[in-house]
């Protein structure tokens, strides 16, 4: 498992490190991010977004109350996930994600620990941690090595 640790001290330094992170995550990819609230995880997905030119990143918000935004471009569809306020394996059944996997498909899951399967089923895995008012130290673990 390939490991990778960065610190960011502003929301400008996360969504570009979003960025240079979205050349290496070539679908089917599901990505698993951590943190507690207001981490920098939606930030980190802005900047993964735009640089798969699927969004620019004042169009990817928190997808807290409707559960999943979507983002298309020519090559890949993302599947911007936050299962926060899903409590159970029934709620999360309920969601349909295995409908969202697919060749083109890149998953990334807000609050994706939660649940034991997407810790075994994910590419790799994003930590947020932060540090202080605007700094944030984001830990990437990938399964293989084309991280």
């Amino acid at each position: 498992m390939a490991e990778d640790s960065r610190i960011t001290s502003s929301a400008l330094e996360t969504m570009a490190l979003g960025k240079g992170l979205s050349a290496k995550l070539v679908p089917p990819k599901i990505v698993v991010l951590s943190g507690d609230l207001g981490a920098g995880k939606t930030t980190l997905v802005k900047g993964i977004v735009d640089g798969l030119k699927a969004a620019p990143t004042a169009q990817v918000t928190s997808p807290t109350f409707t559960l999943v935004h979507e983002y298309r471009s020519p090559q890949i569809d993302i599947y911007h996930i936050d299962l926060y306020r899903i409590q159970t394996l029934r709620e999360l059944e309920t969601l349909g994600l295995d409908d969202l996997v697919g060749e083109r498909s890149l998953l990334l899951i807000e609050w994706g620990e939660k649940f034991e399967r997407f810790r075994r089923e994910c590419d790799v895995e994003i930590s947020l941690q932060p540090m202080g008012e605007n700094k944030r130290r984001i830990l990437v673990r990938s399964r293989d090595n084309d991280h």
